[in-house]
């Protein structure tokens, strides 16, 4: 029973996954016309997005006690950096990650 579960679980994920995919294609998708909206949103979201995703990760950070932020400070310039540099937000936030656990961990125990 719990495989059926399981199953049905996946299968609507996958549906799910390929609607999302494709209906912009479908809805925009040949020679229509791009509305300004979506374009506009299109260049306004991502941005605003990271930064939503930036105050939530450090919203808990505490400069009085502990570490006083430094392993979240040091990691945001690891990110920001790297991001400048390469240009990659996988890159960015993967060695971000990375190094933030690390200090976490070995450095700021």
């Amino acid at each position: 029973m719990e495989v059926c579960y399981s199953l049905a679980i996946i299968g609507v994920v996958a549906v799910c996954t390929i609607l999302t995919r494709a209906l912009p294609f479908l809805i925009f998708g040949g020679k229509k016309e791009v509305p300004q909206l979506v374009q506009y949103l299109g260049k306004v979201l991502p941005p605003a997005i990271m930064t939503i995703l930036v105050v939530y990760c450090l919203r808990g950070v505490s400069l009085l006690g502990g570490s006083h932020g430094l392993p979240e400070l040091i990691s945001v310039v690891v990110v920001a950096g790297l991001h400048i540099w390469k240009k990659n937000i996988l890159l960015s936030i993967g060695i971000g990650t990375i190094c933030y656990m690390m200090l976490v961990q070995m450095v700021f125990v």
